[in-house]
């Protein structure tokens, strides 16, 4: 295992630049995801880890050691692609030890490590197999054998349940977290879900446009977003956003929409005026006798959540509401906001504000 250090890295195209001076430190052992919409960078980015892409400036290191043009297979890492990557005319058993082979182990050594592999991942009776005769998630559970058996320092995933079905990509999620739990190798993983990044990792790495907007714990980042980006992107249903202004009356704060809509806000440092993004998550509004009036549009029930698209005159306020209620579309409805669950941003800026 080691720990894996990303100094000011660089990477053009030319004269394209498209990852920007990016700074990240993984500890030994962490399980850290890189997370960002389609080309924000995140994949490029871990295969410059892999020495798959050139680093065109910064510094790299595994394990206290600079990787910048070390080739991929002396970097001590093994990677698990989003395809697969399994050679369609050999076993599982095949597949799983052919870098072992390649690497001169003897047969011995390469069938003891593919069955401790196998049985870790629950493949033994799977073997013999060739990959056409697997399911989806068999071929990944290959895959992931195939890294394991090489006993690397770092392990590295570029999105590699996006293939999978739903239900699927649940299941595989849970493998791949026990087995880092198992295993406690450094994991480095790329993924667009904000889902999977979420309830996978130790710390995350939000990206976009090639920058990293903030590093931190999944909760960290889902109480505290440092901006909007950051606030909309980490949370499912994504946040409510809502531009508008604080006013100041009586030396009360409140926040009023750029279409009327007053929504309650905690004490903020800004001046009267002062115009501004409200954030406010859907799971932390409530139904009550009182409240900010709005007129029900859609209503998705799912049996153990209720989520309400609805709309205060121009504003749009989602709610999801963690039982069953008697709402139905058309409804007028108030929505109870707690203060201390809102957040709002410099609407200039888009930063937080605290």
């Amino acid at each position: 295992m080691a720990e894996v250090t990303i100094r000011d890295i660089v990477k053009r195209y030319g004269e394209v630049e498209i990852i920007h001076g990016v700074n990240v430190d993984i500890r030994d052992g962490e399980f850290v995801v890189l997370v960002g919409p389609s080309g924000c960078g995140k994949s490029t980015l871990l295969r410059m880890i892999a020495g798959l892409e050139e680093i065109s400036g910064g510094e790299m290191r595994i394990g206290g050691r600079i990787v910048n043009t070390v080739p991929p297979k002396d970097r001590d890492i093994a990677m698990v692609f989003q395809s697969y990557a399994l050679y369609p005319h050999k076993t599982v058993a095949e597949n799983m030890g052919f870098s072992l082979k390649i690497k001169g182990a003897s047969k011995a050594e390469i069938d003891a490590k593919v069955r401790q592999a196998a049985s870790v991942l629950d493949l033994e009776k799977l073997l013999d197999r060739y990959p056409r005769q697997l399911s989806g998630g068999q071929r990944q559970r290959v895959a992931m054998g195939r890294a394991i058996v090489r006993d690397p320092q770092v392990f590295l995933f570029d999105e590699p349940l996006s293939n999978l079905d739903a239900k699927l990509r649940v299941a595989m999620r849970v493998e791949i977290k026990e087995l880092h739990q198992r295993l406690k190798t450094t994991t480095i993983y790329v993924t667009h879900d904000q889902i999977e990044a979420m309830t996978m990792a130790d710390k995350i790495v939000v990206m976009k446009d090639g920058y990293v907007e903030q590093i931190g714990a999944p909760l960290e980042l889902y109480d505290k977003p440092n901006n909007v980006f950051v606030a909309g992107f980490i949370g499912s249903p994504s946040m409510n956003f809502i531009q508008g202004r604080i006013r100041s009356e009586g030396g009360a704060q409140r926040f009023v929409s750029d279409h009327g809509t007053v929504l309650p806000v905690r004490p903020l440092p800004v001046e009267d005026g002062h115009p501004v993004i409200y954030g406010v998550r859907p799971e932390h509004i409530a139904l009550g006798a009182e409240g900010v009036t709005v007129r029900v549009a859609v209503v998705e029930p799912t049996g153990a959540e209720t989520q309400l698209f609805s709309r205060a005159g121009e504003d749009v306020i989602d709610a999801l509401l963690r039982d069953r209620v008697d709402v139905r579309a058309g409804d007028t409805v108030h929505f109870v906001i707690d203060p201390g669950r809102v957040h709002i941003f410099d609407a200039q800026t888009k930063r937080r504000l605290t």
